[in-house]
């Protein structure tokens, strides 16, 4: 399996399917978070996901890999009442997710937006 089917695998388990026995089994118990929000190691993901709104959804799309590095544009749906798009970064090593990074803004739909273009997906 390549890095980049991992990580979809892994979001997608944890972030859309809500499973948060697959914590353990993608990422590293030495988890390195980036987000200033996150604590470093994975209890901080596992005590997210239940707090998520029963109508959240996330939604992967573009995904890039180069080397050990993940790169996924995606969408967070009702991420506690806003729509955000991110640009989650992880690092893989030994079969495991390692380190994150994340870019996020809240999401401007087309029509609101000087250029007129959607922020998600890529089309």
């Amino acid at each position: 399996m390549s890095n980049k089917e991992l990580v979809l695998e892994a979001v997608t388990a944890v972030f859309s399917n809500r499973n948060i026995d697959a914590i353990d089994q993608y990422f590293s118990n030495n988890y390195i978070q980036h987000n200033p929000f996150m604590p470093n190691g994975t209890e901080g993901l596992k005590q997210l996901i239940p707090t998520l709104p029963p109508d959240f959804n996330y939604e992967p799309a573009t995904i890039a890999e180069s080397g050990d590095i993940v790169m996924v544009h995606g969408r967070f749906a009702n991420w506690f009442g806003k729509n955000y798009i991110a640009v989650d970064i992880f690092k893989v090593k030994d079969g495991k997710l390692v380190e994150h990074w994340d870019v996020m803004q809240e999401e401007v739909p087309a029509e609101k937006s000087v250029s007129g273009n959607a922020m998600f997906p890529i089309v």
